[in-house]
């Protein structure tokens, strides 16, 4: 059953060549073989806390020069400081548009790799606008990108987005239905989350940091791809700076994503809402094995909820969180229309997102009409949590 639902000059001769060795690669690969006087630079895979501590004994230049040389591992990689991680992928990704913009006029490449190339260009370069924060950019296949809103060192409240299927650096954001695709929906909450409490200094994160299955055949019906998307959001909610709590937004089969993920997310993460979940890959709110509340909506119009919510021979993804037995609270999702409509400004979907961002548990509106989902919660100034 099918479950519906461094920027190096090496790096860049490789691409232009056509070459087997992917731009991550080779990225890592130069950073491997480099070093800062006498020193080994840090393995990629070192705890957020081992990078932290190597970038902060060697200074603010020394610091800048291995952006500048190595942009798509330093800006990817956990622990180093955001505002370096911003100034690499910057860099990244303006090497990365002049490789596209010559793809673009290779005549070797087919009429459909040209226009592939061209769509990259255009990313790019919106990417580079000026004032974008981008925290993590890699162009490796479909590529993977994330992007903050509101100043992330300084947050006391830092919101996640975690996207759905077919998201990639193409889909990142779009011009038209602006609110399905990950930028839309956090400039949405972003902005919500201002007006629903003005003084809490807050940041949202587009998180499109995984690879998500194309379309709903195969890959959307398994926990292949959640797995590693699982790892990759562990690792991000851990290498956040400061003390912030942290809430994590998850979308369709990035509720998946986050259900994965939820042993291992460290206690900083204190909400969990999903919408449009075709299942979290555990029996119960509580058989996730998380410390954090477990919120779930989905609109009457979401074509997700005719799914088979159930989870047989590794297909299908478990019980569906808006029924009583799974013990998820119970938002309203009033004024969204469709599966991707829960970010569209107006609606209840975003100001309860919005509420439970900002720590205002009393506000939110609960899907049954009466204070069910509030059940044991004070507000952000109340001193017991449920």
């Amino acid at each position: 059953m099918v479950f519906v639902l461094l920027a190096t000059t090496g790096w860049t001769a490789v691409r232009q060549q056509g070459g087997p060795v992917e731009a991550r690669t080779a990225a890592l690969a130069a950073w491997g073989q480099d070093r800062l006087g006498h020193r080994a630079l840090p393995d990629p895979t070192s705890p957020p806390g081992a990078v932290a501590r190597f970038f902060s004994s060697i200074g603010a230049g020394q610091a800048a020069s291995l952006a500048d040389r190595h942009p798509l591992v330093v800006g990817n990689l956990n622990g180093v400081p955001v505002t370096l991680r911003y100034q690499a992928n910057r860099t990244a990704l303006a090497e990365e548009r002049r490789v596209e913009q010559w793809r673009a006029r290779d005549g070797r490449l087919s009429a459909a790799g040209r226009d592939d190339a061209s769509r990259r260009v255009h990313r790019y370069e919106s990417l580079l606008r000026a004032g974008r924060q981008i925290l993590a950019f890699d162009p490796t296949g479909k590529g993977r990108v994330a992007e903050v809103f509101g100043d992330l060192d300084r947050a006391q409240r830092v919101s996640v987005i975690v996207p759905g299927v077919d998201t990639d650096v193409l889909t990142f954001e779009r011009s038209s239905r602006r609110y399905s695709a990950p930028v839309g929906m956090a400039q949405s909450l972003y902005t919500a989350e201002r007006a629903a409490a003005p003084s809490v200094r807050t940041a949202v994160i587009a998180w499109a940091d995984y690879t998500s299955p194309s379309g709903v055949g195969l890959d959307a019906s398994t926990g292949r791809l959640a797995a590693g998307g699982a790892d990759r959001l562990v690792a991000l909610a851990a290498a956040l700076p400061g003390r912030a709590e942290v809430s994590l937004f998850c979308h369709s089969y990035g509720s998946v994503v986050c259900g994965v993920a939820a042993p291992e997310l460290p206690r900083r993460v204190r909400d969990m809402a999903v919408a449009g979940s075709p299942g979290m890959r555990a029996e119960s709110a509580a058989g996730l094995g998380t410390d954090a509340r477990v919120w779930a909506m989905r609109d009457a119009d979401d074509w997700i909820k005719d799914v088979p919510y159930l989870k047989v021979g590794g297909l299908g993804h478990g019980p569906d969180p808006m029924t009583p037995g799974f013990g998820a609270r119970v938002l309203s999702a009033a004024g969204a229309v469709g599966h991707t409509g829960y970010f569209e400004p107006g609606t209840e979907s975003l100001s309860n997102f919005a509420e439970i961002g900002v720590g205002s548990y009393r506000t939110v509106s609960c899907g049954d009409g009466n204070s069910a989902c509030r059940s044991g919660i004070y507000g952000a100034k109340g001193a017991r949590r449920a």
